[in-house]
């Protein structure tokens, strides 16, 4: 079977494209990694607390469910352009068995991922990512901890906070390493969000958790878990100004989120730095890349939240069967404006290097420590691939998706967009069994 379109990615972009181009009469098939549509906003197997907008992503899953082929449980490693200029999208399933999709026209909507940084100890068992700390509850209803302190920056540790906090644990506090109004600089586009904001600083005070600015956490103790943590009190830049000790048994961490881009870079589209730094896909008026026949939306585009997510899918999947409407195109630079507003209201400082020991691990698959990249900047390594050659961070099981803006950082570069031909982890049992014509035009 030939698709006139595959989306890959269950989250609210690819969820309203696919409905829209369904809708619209095209044959459409959608890959997610998960059990469930949701992406990683709408997860909600478990959650105590429905996200915003849960209802109406609910509705849409169902009509979706009804008009075209929803493929869960397929990761998508790999997709290439064959000589009649099909498209061919390789995924795996839950069982390991390859699955292979023809379609005309490709729609990216893969989301994004936590983006960390590392400090002493962020390797210890009980230190988790904010966006792990929420998706092993809306997920699985698993509760990271007793006692956990949140940190980082952005609004999201909000929502994480809330979260844990009405499933019972005790969240110590909530550190926000800017400080605490950062968007009045920007009003406008935050205004479509204050009720929302307004809800989770509710449900902060209904569970008596402190919100605290210019502080973070900049190590973890314990000899075999997290048993304590550092906290600092920061200027604007992130250096510390003080420090205290605050006893717990898990840290919820997170600085922002980094758009997954790998399919796009496979096939060639387009890129630019985002905001923040983070390399994102060109698309035009219509979400159309720069390479013919592929659209993409939500986070591979910029990250702006799931209403931005949303509106960028629907008009992808309008332009794919005639013109879009321009009360759509209206809404998305509005909630685009928003995006950016947020990304340069709760920036990454620089100051957060300073945190680091010579012994603290950048790169925890390859177990690699700051005093091993020092070494290769003194070597003559000048970016983060040649630090990457030289000690080896970026070379293990992740492929560099956590420490990568790390080393960007510690290289004094923007991080680049990567160039994988395997997008996601695959068994070998999976390549061996595609055959030769599925293989063509493999890179």
């Amino acid at each position: 079977m030939i698709y006139d379109l595959v989306v890959v990615g269950g989250g609210p972009a690819g969820v309203a494209g696919a409905l829209t181009a369904a809708l619209a009469g095209l044959r459409v098939a959608l890959a997610d990694s998960s059990a469930r549509l949701g992406g990683q906003y709408f997860r909600h197997a478990a959650a105590p607390e429905p996200a915003p907008g849960l209802d109406r992503f609910l509705r849409q899953a169902r009509a979706l469910e009804a008009r075209a082929d929803v493929l869960p449980r397929h990761q998508v490693w790999n997709i290439s352009r064959e000589l009649d200029g099909d498209l061919i999208v390789r995924c795996e399933n839950h069982t390991g068995e390859p699955v292979t999709l023809r379609t005309r026209r490709l729609l990216i909507a893969t989301g994004a991922h936590d983006r960390p940084l590392p400090f002493p100890g962020w390797d210890l068992p009980g230190v988790l990512t904010a966006g792990g700390a929420q998706a092993l509850l809306k997920g699985n209803g698993v509760v990271a901890g007793r006692r956990i302190v949140v940190s980082g920056t952005g609004p999201f540790l909000l929502p994480v906070a809330t979260g844990l906090a009405g499933a019972g644990a005790r969240v110590l506090g909530v550190f926000e390493a800017n400080g605490g109004l950062g968007l009045a600089r920007h009003p406008l586009p935050a205004l479509g969000k204050a009720a929302e904001a307004a809800g989770y600083a509710a449900g902060l005070a209904r569970h008596r958790v402190p919100y605290h600015t210019r502080q973070a956490v900049i190590a973890a103790h314990g000899e075999r878990e997290v048993e304590a943590v550092t906290l600092a009190r920061l200027d604007r830049g992130w250096n510390v100004l003080a420090t205290r000790v605050v006893e717990c048994d898990t840290v919820a961490a997170g600085y922002g989120f980094v758009p997954q881009i790998e399919l796009g870079t496979q096939l060639g589209c387009g890129t630019r730095h985002d905001v923040d730094g983070s390399p994102v896909l060109v698309v035009d008026a219509e979400q159309r890349t720069t390479v013919p026949g592929v659209w993409a939306a939500g986070e591979p585009t910029g990250v702006g939240g799931w209403h931005l997510s949303e509106l960028e899918g629907r008009i992808a999947g309008r332009s794919m069967a005639g013109p879009v409407p321009e009360i759509l195109a209206r809404r998305r630079e509005r909630w685009r404006a928003f995006g950016a507003a947020l990304q340069r209201a709760y920036p990454v400082q620089s100051g957060w290097q300073g945190w680091l020991r010579d012994d603290t691990l950048v790169c925890r698959c390859e177990e690699v420590p700051l005093a091993r990249v020092r070494q290769a900047r003194r070597l003559g390594a000048t970016d983060a691939r040649s630090i990457k050659l030289l000690a080896r961070p970026g070379m293990g099981w992740c492929q560099g998706r956590v420490c990568g803006y790390a080393v960007s950082c510690l290289a004094g570069e923007l991080p680049q967009p990567p160039r994988r031909p395997i997008a996601q982890p695959v068994t070998l049992g999976a390549l061996a069994s595609l055959d030769a014509s599925s293989n063509e035009g493999t890179p």
